[in-house]
């Protein structure tokens, strides 16, 4: 991974066999960046994507092995116990054209991925909601 920053934004070169959540999240680590968005494109070989069944609270999982385009990579930067917290979705395109989304768990680079994050001064910590299973938002 490589990045330049500019004032509050920063422009992401991931490269070949990059992992895209764990290379975020290392450059937020790094530059302290607690709160702010993404977005990106690129080319990928592994992508592990989910869907939430609100229903039952279970994330449904497929894993895709095989030459992929990001054609979308939009996500958020939070934290949750002061932890950097990355929520990301994904659509990829196969070789016939099919379009795959959802939620992103993990997605290793094949060519290269462009990505531009905002960071957002401040903070918004998250917190396990019953309810709906899932870690949202915790506004004071």
């Amino acid at each position: 991974m490589e990045f330049r920053k500019f004032k509050e934004k920063y422009i992401i070169r991931l490269n070949k066999g990059d992992e895209v959540i764990s290379s975020i999240t290392d450059l937020c680590r790094k530059e302290n960046i607690k709160l702010g968005s993404f977005v990106g494109l690129g080319a990928a070989n592994k992508a592990t994507i989910g869907l939430y069944d609100t229903e039952n609270k279970l994330y449904h999982q497929t894993t895709m092995e095989e030459p992929m385009e990001i054609t979308s990579l939009v996500g958020n930067i939070s934290t949750f116990d002061d932890e950097v917290y990355l929520h990301v979705h994904i659509n990829l395109c196969n070789k016939d054209m099919q379009i795959f989304g959802g939620h992103l768990n993990e997605c290793f680079i094949s060519a290269t991925s462009e990505i531009t994050l905002l960071n957002i001064e401040g903070k918004v910590e998250r917190e396990y909601d019953e309810e709906t299973g899932l870690n949202l938002y915790k506004f004071l």
